[in-house]
């Protein structure tokens, strides 16, 4: 089931590769994030040293009015992959001059994963060129209803 999804890294990102990595997180936090209040709007992941940080997602508070004293609901969170991922990513990442954004916020088997892409950024004229292609699409799926 997901609870998030990163619309807005899917047009400025080509996506080459997908990893699930669990999120660690606090009991309040868990229970908000599967009530709905997440959003991945202007996160990004990070590696600091050798642990991968989720930060700038927004998950409020379960209960506004109980939260814990000075709660904040952008703080870094970390993300839990295996040891090799890890180096994979910094592999890659390196190289080749890479990013990692956050996908989609999901549970599976009652845990709360996060789909991290390996991504390339998209350049302006890439960006024109697919929203071309979306309207020629529309365009003909009209055509062929015979709603001109």
């Amino acid at each position: 089931m997901s609870l998030a999804e990163h619309r807005e890294a899917l047009r400025r990102y080509r996506i080459l590769e997908t990893f699930e990595a669990g999120l660690a997180l606090t009991g309040h936090e868990a229970k908000s994030a599967r009530r709905g209040t997440v959003s991945l709007k202007g996160s990004f992941v990070v590696l600091r040293g050798e642990q991968p940080m989720l930060i700038n997602a927004h998950i409020g508070s379960f209960q506004p009015k109980n939260a814990p004293s000075g709660y904040d609901p952008r703080r870094a969170r970390p993300l839990l992959l295996h040891k090799k991922e890890v180096q994979r990513l910094l592999g890659k990442r390196a190289g080749e001059g890479l990013t990692l954004v956050p996908l989609r916020l999901y549970t599976r088997s009652g845990r709360i994963k996060v789909e991290v892409g390996l991504a390339r950024s998209k350049s302006k004229a890439d960006q024109r060129e697919a929203i071309q292609a979306r309207e020629a699409e529309r365009e003909i799926r009209r055509l062929v209803r015979g709603k001109v």
